[in-house]
C-alpha cells in the first residue's frame, strides 16, 4: 500500500505544480486552492509512504513521478517540446524509479 501512496503523492505533486501555473501569483483563488490542497495532500501522502518506505527512495520516486508527470502534462497543455531527446530522458527517469522499486526492500 505504501508504493501506491507514494505514487498517488507524486501524481498530486504533479497537480499542484501544474497549478502553481494558473494561479498567477496565488492571486486567483480557485487556482490556489486547489493548488494549496494538492500540496498539502501530496506531503501528507509522502509522509504516509515514508512510514514504510526508505527516505531516499521515496524522495526520488516522489519527484521522479512528479517530474514526468509534469513534463507530460506540460507538452500535452502548453505545446512543450516533444524533441526525441527529450522523451528519452523522461524514459531514463521512468527506469530509474522502476528500478528503484524493484531492489527497495519494501
Amino acid at each position: 500500500m505504501a508504493w501506491f501512496y507514494l505514487v498517488l503523492a507524486g501524481l498530486f505533486e504533479c497537480a499542484w505544480a501544474i497549478g502553481l501555473k494558473y494561479t498567477d501569483g496565488f492571486t486567483k483563488l480557485i487556482p490556489s486552492l486547489f493548488t494549496v490542497l494538492a500540496m498539502a495532500l501530496s506531503f501528507w501522502l509522502l509522509s504516509t509512504a515514508m512510514k514504510t518506505i526508505p527516505i531516499g527512495t521515496a524522495y526520488a520516486v516522489w519527484t521522479g513521478v512528479g517530474a514526468v508527470a509534469v513534463a507530460i502534462l506540460g507538452m500535452i497543455l502548453f505545446g512543450e517540446s516533444r524533441d526525441i531527446m527529450r522523451v528519452i530522458c523522461l524514459f531514463l527517469i521512468i527506469s530509474g524509479i522502476v528500478g528503484l522499486k524493484l531492489v527497495s526492500p519494501s
